[in-house]
């Protein structure tokens, strides 16, 4: 593989490392919140279409470039808005009904929707190293903190399954459409969030300290976050761009140690490493592999 290639695939793993990062500050606002799932889906996603909106439209010729966008694929900007808004309401309503350890095993399967997802719909076939570390990080985290699904919620659980599926489903349109405007396609995804948690908000709960908590993660960390590691899918295939998924949840462990001093329990650590030794094995494989030119 050439040096180019080669670049071109450390930004993609670059790009989904870091997104994920970002939006697994998502659980610790939610938690500094203190609201219920919709309340908070709704002002985060209420933040992130005026900064979205206002990254698409302050760029060089941004109103022009989202309209093209728009024009060229109108079906792959629908698909994006609601698959978009249906993970992240999903998820955030996941946090606050079930156990954290519940949405760390479910959330560390997103490599697997991703790369089935990319297999039907694209005929992506993963590499044999991404199979291997797909496995890993199922067969580590379920084995792990599997005891703990169905409680305290079933019901949260589903819904952290209906997050994950709907996150695959994104990455397989984004990676089919690679000139997709981003900024323009994301803020629909948020504006459509937000209408449709208008009557599932418990308007008499928001407070300061609601606002602040939903405002950080709509306005600056969220978007942020999506922007980046929906960029990745150009330069990487569906299943690679998933297997950072599971970064999210290691480090909100890290941000709910850090913030609310929960310690994780030894099997939560025990998932943490199989994740980040399973994407150190895809990565450094795939890293090798493109130095020996394969």
């Amino acid at each position: 593989m050439s040096t180019a290639s080669s670049n071109l695939r450390l930004k993609g793993w670059l790009l989904a490392a870091a997104g994920m990062l970002f939006v697994s500050t998502d659980s610790l606002f939610v938690r500094l919140g203190e609201g219920s799932g919709a309340t908070m889906a709704f002002l985060m996603a209420c933040g992130s279409t005026l900064s979205l909106s206002a990254v698409a439209i302050t760029r060089p010729r941004g109103v022009e470039v989202a309209r093209q966008s728009m024009a060229a694929a109108p079906l792959a900007v629908l698909l994006i808005a609601m698959l978009g808004a249906a993970t992240q309401f999903c998820f955030i309503v996941a946090v606050t009904q079930t156990s954290v350890a519940n949405v760390v095993v479910i959330v560390g399967a997103s490599p697997i929707a991703a790369a089935i997802a990319g297999f039907l719909l694209l005929r992506e076939r993963p590499e044999r190293r991404v199979l291997w570390a797909i496995i890993i990080t199922a067969i580590g985290i379920g084995a792990t903190m599997s005891g703990t699904l169905g409680s305290p919620s079933f019901s949260g659980d589903l819904v952290a399954v209906v997050a994950i599926c709907a996150f695959g489903l994104s990455i397989v349109v984004w990676r089919k459409h690679p000139g997709l405007d981003r900024p323009s396609a994301l803020a629909a995804s948020s504006a459509v969030m937000a209408i449709a948690t208008i009557p599932l908000v418990d308007w008499a709960s928001i407070d300061v300290r609601m606002l602040l908590a939903g405002g950080a993660m709509g306005l600056i960390a969220n978007p942020a976050g999506r922007l980046m590691y929906t960029a990745a899918p150009r330069y990487v295939p569906t299943a690679e761009v998933a297997l950072f998924a599971p970064v999210e949840t290691v480090a909100a462990t890290i941000w709910a140690w850090l913030a609310f001093s929960e310690v994780p329990a030894g099997r939560t650590v025990i998932g943490g490493i199989v994740v980040l030794g399973a994407i150190t094995l895809a990565t450094w494989g795939g890293a090798t592999d493109d130095a020996r030119g394969d």
